[in-house]
């Protein structure tokens, strides 16, 4: 079996030694075995596991990568595959949302017979909401300060109430958060929706968001061949 060095790893992906040697300590790659002068000797399934984090760093961020990687090496297969499928679950639920934000944007700009459904549809309340999108009321008041969201109240309890067009203003929020953007931004694209007019930053906000969704979407599969290689060459071995 071949033998590696950390720089001949770490070249590979224009990274230094040292982040080698970290990712060997933290987990993310197999333990090296130390020559008699304690120099580590990496093999081909060290560059594998490399590979493989790498990738998944990717497609699933620092965290996720790490963990999966790590319970990989503890002995915790089915949980890192929990983990794989986890992220693809979500992956698929952003894209639901997307679809969901332009049907919605296709019934606010197709002229006045849309307003229609909007007032027939099922209300939430804030706490029916925050389960709907996985978040805590508090984000949904921390919107509505922002001026994102805009619920009535129930005159006779003073709660609030969510009705079909503040349901789709909270999709597209948690969409364009999770896009990266900020509050302010968001609260003006709202706005432009519920005013049914100048929907041009909108319409830019869902394209880049859909092309990060292709492009996770693709880094995904990469990491998945890679993390599928590196484990049936190290079960062979």
């Amino acid at each position: 079996m071949s033998t590696l060095r950390p720089a001949d790893l770490a070249r590979e992906h224009g990274l230094s030694t040292q982040a080698v040697r970290n990712y060997e300590r933290d987990g993310f790659i197999p333990a090296a075995e130390r020559t008699a002068g304690g120099y580590r000797i990496y093999t081909e399934a060290h560059a594998a596991a490399l590979r493989a984090y790498l990738a998944l760093v990717t497609a699933y961020g620092h965290a996720l990568a790490g963990r999966i990687m790590t319970e990989v090496h503890e002995g915790g297969l089915d949980t890192a595959l929990e983990l794989i499928d986890r992220g693809h679950h979500q992956l698929l639920r952003d894209r639901e949302t997307l679809d969901t934000v332009r049907r919605a944007i296709g019934h606010l700009t197709s002229g006045p017979g849309a307003t229609a459904d909007h007032a027939t549809a099922t209300t939430r309340t804030v706490g029916e909401l925050a389960h709907h999108l996985r978040l805590t009321p508090a984000t949904l008041r921390k919107w509505e300060t922002a001026g994102i969201l805009t619920p009535v109240r129930d005159p006779a309890t003073g709660y609030r109430v969510f009705h079909a067009p503040d349901i789709r203003d909270a999709e597209l929020a948690h969409l364009l958060r999770r896009g990266g953007y900020g509050l302010a931004h968001i609260a003006t694209v709202v706005e432009q929706i519920r005013t049914a007019g100048g929907t041009a930053a909108l319409a830019a906000a869902l394209d880049d968001w859909q092309r990060a969704l292709t492009a996770r979407g693709v880094a995904m599969l990469v990491a998945a061949g890679l993390l599928g290689r590196y484990l049936h060459d190290t079960e062979r071995m």
